[in-house]
């Protein structure tokens, strides 16, 4: 049956899926298989991994700026790991384990996509559902369960995962290297091979419903920028994230069934382990291959939601639409070719490292085609300066300057210089970490009424929000450039003992003190969110005048997204600016856009009609 047939179908049982079943409070709120419900799920799961994950890096930067000091809220937190509110060295590196792995996969991965993905997919190209509405319940289960036992590795006796979120052997590999490679270790593997399988369900139902499902006239060429996306970011992550699964079992059954795939020629304490033939660099391939693609899995779904909230919010219709789909798709396959650039100090042979430093340098250039596209969009159009659009800038602003030291980070001879510095750390937090988390911010506030019952956000705490957390978060890893450049080593529990470092000490606390400020405001967003889920202001059908067909949905929810027929669409999703009428196109009085399913009028006296 075609994908046309198919939504027609659903068209003709529209009573049996436009309202569904009767459910139960358990098939509704807990088992869902209505992708808006599960889309829910997945953001305020993320948003508490995310909260979980921000408190690890305010101890961390704690033990930074202040090495000496005792911290009261170290024994509440830390227990036997922050006596007499001392931190532990070995927890130390375990925060900044579990920090990065729950930011990076949890909410960053799982957060943005799962949620936006979720939501937008079947609401913007026309279906009822994803093509799998239980297969998509069972990923989100998966992401759960995956996220109760990465939290329930912090509480085990020797400690969480140590060996950093890169989990390089042999650390990872051998259960007595360290406190943290015990059954803390065991528990990240089974955590992320639980994971992975929640992405790839998850992926598989994403591309099979944008191919397949898109209602009558929703051709390729028309789908909104979001879609294209998340698509791509699907393929990618269909692509890496089994090799990362491989690379976990292989791992597994080094720790466990005395395998040596990642170890060779091993002593502790004298003596002489009965491994060899091993390679702990075949893990970093293995790892590498998901771990930069990771990075764009991470970064396209924000690239799709600021994308469509610029082109929005400057009513304008989005400039290059089509430069902006092939950038993606260049961005998805070249994301695959490049990651032998975080292993530029492994004994790489120099002329394959040129090879990898041309790869990386050349993805610059499709990302280079976005930012300019966004700006462009921007000039001259009239910008509706509310959060969601401050949130987009921002995100423009930090894809940029953190983009650009990508290009210093991506050339071999001028990476090795600054590898393991907290210069890498400023690049990727800003170019991935801030620009991902301003685009998952951006998306809440922008689509917000869509989640929960036409409600709006409150605007003035809105403001509040963005403006000390882009302060802030420039103010944590703006400096952080220069005292990587000086050298300075990340991961180190404390830099005392180097007296090379004192004249950086002072910078460590700036850095801190803006940390502290940028974690506090969240509270600001906490409220925010949770009061305006109950109490928000109820906003019009189409708060934002928007040309997508989410908008075309009633408030009210239903299971099966249009209480009626599905639109049909008859032009792409930027029909903005307007303002006159031409031979195909019939402006109504007062409105600067055209819905995607308004059809093509040649008079004023047909449309009348």
């Amino acid at each position: 049956m075609s994908a046309h047939a198919q939504v027609n179908a659903l068209d003709h049982h529209h009573d049996d899926f436009g309202h569904h079943h009767k459910e139960t409070f358990i098939t509704k709120y807990v088992f869902s298989q209505d992708h808006k419900m599960i889309s829910r799920q997945y953001m305020i799961t993320g948003i508490f991994m995310g909260v979980i994950g921000i408190l690890m890096s305010l101890l961390f930067r704690l033990q930074l700026a202040w090495p000496d000091h005792h911290f009261t809220i170290y024994e509440i937190l830390l227990g036997k790991w922050g006596a007499d509110g001392v931190m532990d060295p070995s927890v130390y590196l375990a925060l900044v384990t579990i920090h990065g792995t729950i930011m990076v996969f949890f909410v960053l991965t799982a957060g943005l996509s799962g949620t936006f993905s979720n939501l937008l997919i079947p609401l913007q190209i026309g279906a009822r559902d994803m093509a799998s509405g239980f297969l998509n319940m069972v990923s989100y289960w998966l992401f759960f369960i995956s996220s109760v036992i990465m939290l329930c590795s912090l509480f085990v006796e020797a400690g969480p995962a140590s060996a950093g979120w890169t989990i390089y052997p042999p650390l990872s590999a051998l259960p007595q290297a360290i406190p943290g490679s015990g059954a803390g270790m065991t528990l990240w593997l089974i955590s992320i091979a639980i994971f992975i399988a929640s992405s790839l369900l998850g992926s598989l139902n994403f591309i099979v419903t944008i191919l397949n499902l898109r209602t009558k006239g929703m051709s390729m060429t028309r789908l909104p920028l979001t879609v294209w996306s998340f698509l791509v970011t699907a393929l990618v992550g269909l692509v890496s994230f089994p090799v990362l699964f491989s690379a976990a079992l292989m791992l597994i059954m080094d720790r466990s069934f005395g395998t040596s795939f990642f170890l060779s020629d091993i002593y502790i304490a004298g003596e002489v382990l009965h491994h060899q033939g091993g390679s702990p660099v075949l893990f970093e391939h293995l790892f590498w291959f998901l771990g930069h693609p990771e990075v764009y899995i991470v970064i396209l779904p924000a690239m799709g939601i600021v994308s469509e909230i610029l082109a929005t919010n400057s009513r304008k219709p989005i400039f290059g639409y089509r430069a902006m789909v092939a950038s993606l798709l260049a961005i998805g396959f070249l994301s695959t070719l490049v990651w032998g650039h975080h292993m530029f100090v492994s004994g790489m042979n120099p002329f394959l490292g040129s090879v990898f430093t041309f790869t990386t340098l050349l993805i610059a250039i499709p990302s280079a085609v976005k930012s300019f596209n966004w700006i462009t969009t921007m000039w001259r159009g009239n910008i509706q300066m509310n959060v969601a659009t401050l949130w987009s800038i921002g995100f423009v602003s930090t894809f940029i300057t953190g983009g650009l030291t990508g290009l210093i980070v991506g050339d071999s001879a001028l990476d090795i210089n600054v590898h393991d510095t907290y210069f890498v750390v400023a690049h990727f937090h800003l170019v991935m970490g801030i620009s991902a988390a301003y685009g998952f911010l951006a998306g809440i506030y922008h689509w917000f009424p869509k989640m929960f019952q036409g409600r709006l956000m409150n605007k003035k705490l809105g403001y509040v929000h963005f403006w000390v957390t882009a302060i802030g978060a420039y103010g944590i890893f703006f400096p952080m450039h220069f005292v990587g450049l000086a050298g300075l080593p990340r991961r180190y529990y404390t830099n005392t003992n180097f007296p090379y470092f004192d004249d950086l000490h002072d910078i460590n606390i700036v850095m801190t003190i803006f940390a502290i400020m940028t974690i506090s405001v969240q509270v600001v967003f906490l409220y925010n969110f949770i009061h305006s889920i109950f109490y928000g202001k109820i906003g019009p059908k189409n708060p934002w005048n928007a040309t997508t067909l989410e908008w075309t949905t009633d408030i009210k929810h239903v299971h099966g997204n249009w209480d009626g027929p599905i639109p049909h669409v008859y032009r792409w999703a930027y029909d903005y600016s307007k303002l006159n009428k031409d031979e195909t196109d019939y402006v109504i009085p007062g409105q600067d856009f055209i819905p995607q399913d308004l059809p093509l009028m040649e008079n004023e006296d047909e449309l009348n009609h």
